[in-house]
Formats: C-alpha cells, structure tokens, sequence
C-alpha cells in the first residue's frame, strides 16, 4: 500500500478524570511532516477516553475538509481507541460507542487505518488539547498559534494533561516563572475540580401541555409516551457525552422514570433525593393556571407577589421550596464533591438553583423558561463560587 495521503495525529486529556477536559488533532504531511491543519477545543468536564474520542473526530474530520478521497494514517498513544477503531477490541461502554460509530463514518473504513504510538512522540496533539484546556479555564475559545514548532519545544519540557499516571495536570508554568491557577469569574483561584449539577427536568405527562399545576401534592402522574421518548433522547445525549458519574432522582414517579431510562442506559443506578421533589401546590394541583384565576383571584396575586405566600389549601411557598432545595443541594455536594451528578427534577427545583448560584432574587422564578426534559448545568467550585453553564437546553429532542 502506498503512503498514505495524510497522518493524523490526535490527543485528548483531562485535568482530572473526570475534569476540564479538552483535545487536539493535527493533521500532517506524510513526507515532509508539515502541519496542513490543527483543531483543538476544551470541552467541558469529561474523561480522558471521551477526549481521545473527540479527538480522533476532529482529526478525521480536518482530513476529509482537505481532501475527502484521502488515505489517512491515525496515530495516538491512546491504546484503547487505536485498538476499537481498529476492530481487535469490543468497545463495551456505552459512552464509547457513539463516538466511535461517529468516527467509523467521517470516512469509508478502507481509507483509514490506525497506528499506537508512544506519548512522547504524540506531542504536537498533546500540546493543543492542553492549549484548548488552558483556553477554556479562561473562558475563551481556543485559537491556532503563531509558531507550532517554537510551542512544540516549549510544550517537550512542560507537564501536560495526559502525562499524569492519573490523568491528571500539574498546573501549567506561565512564562514569568510562576504558577497558572484557574479562576472562576471573578473571584479567587481554586485549583479544584468543581462539583457539577446537570439539572434534568422530566420529560411531559398528561399535565404538561396544557400547562397544569403538578406537583408533590397531587396524583404523581406517570411520562406520557411523549414523555418517554424525550428520556430515551436524553438518555442517548447523556451517552454521548459520557460525563455523568451519578444520577439522583426526585422521590416523584415522573422524575424516576426519568432517570431510570438515563440510567438505564448509563449503567448507572439512581439515588433518590427528597428534597428535590416539586412544590406542593395546595389546592392548586391539577388546574390550570386561568381555572385558578378564576376560582382564586386573590389567592393568585398574593402568590405572584410575594415568595413567602403559599397556594390555597396548605401548598408550599416559594421561600420554603428554596431553603428545601438549597438544604437538598448543600447534602448532594458534600456526597458527590467533585464529581460530575445528573439531578432529575422538576421546574421549581431546576430554577432554584439556578437562581441561587445567580444570587438573583426570587422574583426571577418568574422569568425563566423551563421546557420539559431540557438540561441546565451549575457547577460548584470548592472556593464556594458557582457558575451557571446552560439554561434550558432542548437540542436532545430534535
């Protein structure tokens, strides 16, 4: 077989495994070794072996975007993914094998083949994904650099992602000599990885069209069939990312089943958490929100105007929701503390701590869209800082 038309060369790592994530591809000239085309990006939390992943993609994908009828020769020190890719290893994980079918399909089988090779000769790619995890921490996008072989000289003497024997970094050293150390908006720096809360909300029952009032107090309707084909989405999402550690569940029928078909598909069992439960809703459950404005007007305005009101009939207020919710969050992130944990819950909950990591007020429930089965994501650094990352995301469900 004649030499191959491009080599790709790909990495990826993670500060912690799972952490901050993030991978490289460059693509080369087989003769002359020159770099044709270089991707990178951080991306988000992750494990190692998703980065590889992400990576080998990049990589195939920069291949075919320079010449589609091309013979690519893939090289990594990855021997999980070079092995899988290469057929003499079943890939077992369900995280894995989304993004290997991903991969099988950039390009036909016969035009790619896979070669390992030792890290220390990786180190083009394992300088871009660490460029795109340092680019992340600061919040920006990871951007092609000036001079590949003055970085690769530099990146031969500097730790890097995937150097670690946990798979873990050392920080970075910074051109004065110092340390590089992550911040989070603001504030101080934590070296830690945070706790991250992807925050679930159940897919439709019977009551979420048309908008009813469902929460702790009534009939704990089940997912209409709707509602299951918006978990079995979700679920598939979940493994494609392959970043959920644990996932807890809402004592609600609703929301376990929820999770039950995440986890199903995840190998992961479900934890249930009483304080994430909905609102009990008094009197309220079950009716819409004009049948309540017509049986209990006054009732209603009180309720909009103040969270310390509660719905006719022994309802909850909005205040107590939130110290339940923020009480049920302050347990979760002392159990899960570094980890990254899917909480399935309902609309109150999702906007309480969202609102709490904001350090809005509580009239800010009222200006949050929520739809059924849409992700929002808070992490948690150990500094005590929070940061919203994603609001009611729905691209799962189409």
């Amino acid at each position: 077989m004649p030499d191959p038309t491009f080599v790709v060369e790909a990495d990826g790592g993670s500060r912690g495994n799972p952490g901050p994530a993030g991978y490289g591809a460059v693509v080369l000239d087989p003769v002359t070794g020159e770099p044709l085309a270089e991707a990178a990006e951080y991306i988000g939390v992750a494990t190692n072996n998703v980065a590889e992943y992400k990576g080998l993609i990049a990589g195939l994908r920069a291949a075919r975007a320079l010449d589609p009828t091309a013979r690519v020769r893939v090289r990594m020190d990855s021997k999980l993914v070079v092995e899988q890719m290469s057929g003499r290893w079943k890939i077992k994980h369900p995280d894995m094998k989304p993004l290997a079918a991903e991969a099988a399909r950039i390009l036909p089988a016969g035009q790619v083949t896979y070669e390992w090779i030792p890290r220390e000769r990786n180190k083009h790619a394992d300088r871009l994904a660490n460029e795109a995890m340092d680019a992340g921490k600061d919040g920006k996008r990871w951007e092609p650099s000036a001079s590949t072989a003055a970085l690769d000289a530099s990146a031969s003497s500097s730790p890097s992602a995937s150097s670690s024997p946990t798979g873990s970094a050392a920080p970075a050293a910074s051109a004065s000599g110092g340390t590089e150390t992550e911040s989070v908006g603001w504030g101080p720096a934590d070296l830690g990885a945070p706790t991250t809360l992807v925050l679930l909300r159940h897919g439709e029952t019977a009551l979420t069209p048309s908008k009813r009032f469902s929460g702790s107090g009534g009939t704990d309707p089940e997912l209409s069939a709707v509602g299951r084909r918006q978990a079995e989405a979700v679920a598939a999402a979940m493994a494609a990312r392959g970043t959920v550690q644990d996932i807890v569940s809402s004592p609600l029928r609703r929301c376990r089943e929820t999770a039950g078909a995440v986890g199903a598909r995840l190998g992961l069992d479900v934890t249930v958490e009483e304080g994430l439960r909905e609102t009990d809703f008094g009197a309220w459950e079950g009716m819409s929100f004009a049948e309540v404005r017509e049986r209990y007007p006054d009732d209603l305005n009180a309720w909009l105007a103040s969270p310390s009101v509660a719905p006719t009939g022994g309802g909850e207020s909005f205040a107590t929701v939130g110290r339940r919710v923020a009480q049920a969050r302050d347990r979760l992130l002392e159990r899960y503390r570094g980890r990254t944990v899917l909480l399935v819950t309902h609309v109150t909950p999702v906007k309480e701590l969202v609102r709490l990591a904001l350090g809005a007020p509580p009239e800010s429930l009222f200006r949050m869209e929520l739809s059924a089965a849409s992700l929002s994501v808070v992490a948690y650094y150990a500094d005590g800082n929070a940061s919203v990352r994603l609001l009611n995301e729905t691209s799962a469900l189409r």
